[in-house]
């Protein structure tokens, strides 16, 4: 069994064929249309043709508070455009293949749990950095939609409710590599790619602040986190989540926090162990095929 899984971002759409033993080929990606549903659809379709004699169906993860039993995308991610709710069943109708959508940090949660770091938690979360900030939460050794399918959805936690309407009030850009890209404009007055920051350190000290500030954040909400859940992990994911000093970052400025002093007075620590996702990257793919297998082996879904 094969499947043709999509990680739909807000800057682009990485694809790949997995096989039931998880192993990933035929890589690629494409930027993400963002002007219409017409053109993202027609954009997967294109990628099926190219292989639908290999694949059986098609796994998406994607952004936004999604209905992965009923296929049904309610909404709050990257597509801001106008579109029927009903993702998976449109796209189905136009592939002539069955189709699971889920939303890309609970699909790193999956992975996570059932294959990588988070393997054998109880109680565990996953923390994605990347343009905006994803992730979810295991509970009791599950997985927690919520009433609405919100759960997990760290980047609308306010950061500053005096400044609520404002979109860098939120966690979502605070704990973002978009935080630390607009961080070092400011600081430089130069605009630069993620790529091209980790290059110039630690020669460049408008670099190692935009990254410390950036990290220091990332280091607090995992600390309130680990209050909130009392979790055994918390895995750290995203692409820059490869990067040592920014494990080594967010762990030095976690460990900092947990043994300070509130008030003057002693207190307890969060017990939670900060790690490194496995999968980085391909979370959100595995994990999306990890949830059609779930969701395809219902009776209802035959």
């Amino acid at each position: 069994m094969k499947l043709l899984a999509f990680d739909i971002g807000a800057t682009e759409t990485k694809h790949a064929v997995v096989d039931s033993e998880f192993n990933i080929s035929e890589r690629g990606f494409r930027p993400t249309p963002l002007d219409s549903f017409e053109n993202l659809s027609g954009m997967i379709r294109q990628i099926y043709d190219s292989c639908r004699d290999r694949v059986e169906g098609i796994a998406v993860s994607m952004t936004g508070f999604i209905d992965p039993e009923n296929g049904m995308y309610h909404g709050s991610g990257v597509l801001r455009y106008p579109h029927e709710p009903d993702v998976a069943e449109n796209l189905s109708r136009l592939c002539g293949c069955p189709v699971v959508i889920e939303n890309d940090g609970k699909a790193a949660t999956l992975a996570e749990h059932q294959l990588g770091a988070l393997k054998g938690c109880h109680n565990a979360a996953v923390f994605v950095i990347g343009t905006g900030v994803a992730g979810g939460l295991i509970i009791n050794g599950q997985l927690v939609r919520g009433q609405h399918f919100s759960a997990g959805e760290y980047s609308f936690v306010l950061t500053d409710p005096s400044r609520f309407r404002e979109k860098d009030a939120i966690l979502g850009d605070h704990c973002s590599t978009s935080f630390m890209l607009k961080r070092y404009r400011e600081l430089s007055g130069e605009q630069i790619s993620g790529r091209q920051l980790f290059q110039r350190l630690p020669e460049d000290p408008n670099a190692q602040q935009a990254l410390d500030e950036l990290c220091n954040n990332v280091a607090v909400q995992l600390y309130n986190l680990g209050w909130l859940l009392d979790p055994e992990k918390i895995a750290i994911g995203g692409g820059i989540s490869g990067q040592p000093i920014v494990r080594d970052l967010i762990a030095e400025k976690f460990s900092r926090l947990n043994g300070e002093t509130f008030a003057g007075q002693h207190r307890h620590k969060v017990h939670a162990e900060i790690v490194t996702a496995r999968f980085r990257n391909d979370a959100s793919l595995l994990g999306a095929v990890l949830s059609y297998l779930m969701y395809r082996q219902k009776p209802d879904c035959q």
